[in-house]
């Protein structure tokens, strides 16, 4: 039986780690779950298409991704938006709709109690 490590990347451990202490600061499980989805190996993480997002989502929503934002599809309003990763392709469409790129962390600080924010995927 193998010993499940962990991520090993550095960066990510970090992000990890925090998202976690705000969760137990702020007695948010928000921060939690998503600091959970992302310890899980690479090929479990949500991926998540521009189009899903646009399907599910309301204009002026603040929405995460704790996992990889994937470019097919087109944004048609603006959101507020936080994930681990980006395609290039996402970015660039995510732009153009006017919406806005946030880091996990950043969002963590702006809103520590969780209020008002969705999960995708």
């Amino acid at each position: 039986m193998v010993k499940r490590t962990g991520p090993t990347n550095t960066l990510l451990s970090e992000l990890i780690s925090e998202l976690k202490k705000r969760s137990n600061e702020q007695s948010v499980n928000l921060w939690k779950r998503i600091a959970l989805d992302l310890e899980k190996p690479t090929r479990q993480r949500r991926a998540v298409n521009i189009s899903r997002i646009n399907r599910y989502t309301k204009e002026n929503e603040i929405i995460i991704v704790p996992g990889k934002i994937l470019g097919s599809g087109i944004l048609k309003h603006k959101l507020t938006i936080s994930a681990y990763q980006f395609s290039d392709q996402a970015k660039e469409k995510i732009e153009k709709s006017g919406a806005t790129i946030v880091p996990l962390l950043e969002l963590s600080k702006e809103k520590p109690n969780g209020k008002r924010i969705r999960i995708i995927g």
